[in-house]
């Protein structure tokens, strides 16, 4: 078994990938990093990649034979010593990321987390298998400004002002849209979520940069 963090989760806080993986340790101690891009060979005979994000889950799953992955959220879900922090009855709303649509154990698997946080759910109208992107996959395809449309659009059909969010880019476009996104990393560490770097180009030039180096 092998945990890939994902780029977007490297950028974002380095120190919260070496927590989720000393956890991993703990609980699988034969569990290996690995760092190579999901965009790149993955090298890998065979074997299950751990991730955290749902880009890296769709290409590592379909691009390449003998891997099979399992999102962070249903190994965490699964296991009975995780120190969840207690949100006491906080309300949000759940924004599903578009590369996993079609996976419903990792839909499960991210609200059986929050109801374990205590955090109570107002479902979006389009959610799970019916999600709708947040935007930020039309990079690079639409104009910026028409990107930023669809992440306002998106942002608010939420029918709460907390949007919980389980990737990186996901952050950045619910806050152009208005809404406080809410990192399920950060959830499960008791940390508050950091917009960070959030201009589209910017970010993406980051992303491009560190996809290049690995």
């Amino acid at each position: 078994m092998h945990f890939n963090p994902g780029c977007a989760l490297s950028i974002y806080k380095p120190a919260l990938e070496n927590k989720i993986f000393e956890y991993l340790i703990e609980n699988y101690p034969d569990i290996k990093l690995h760092k190579i891009c999901c965009r790149h060979n993955p090298q890998l005979e065979q074997g299950s990649i751990v991730n955290v994000c749902a880009g890296c889950d769709k290409r590592f799953s379909t691009l390449y034979e003998n891997v099979d992955t399992v999102s962070l959220w249903e190994i965490i879900d699964k296991l009975d010593n995780f120190p969840f922090p207690d949100y006491k009855g906080m309300t949000m709303t759940i924004h599903d990321a578009c590369p996993v649509r079609e996976k419903s154990v990792v839909h499960k698997a991210v609200r059986s987390l929050l109801e374990k946080m205590n955090i109570k759910i107002v479902e979006v109208a389009n959610s799970e298998s019916k999600s709708i992107c947040c935007g930020d996959s039309f990079y690079g395809e639409l104009p910026l400004d028409k990107v930023h449309e669809l992440m306002k659009k998106r942002a608010q059909s939420m029918p709460c002002n907390d949007v919980v969010v389980y990737c990186v880019s996901c952050i950045k476009a619910m806050y152009i849209g208005g809404k406080t996104p809410q990192y399920l990393v950060d959830l499960l560490a008791g940390q508050e979520t950091e917009v960070q770097e959030y201009r589209t180009k910017e970010w993406h030039d980051l992303l491009d940069a560190y996809i290049k180096e690995h």
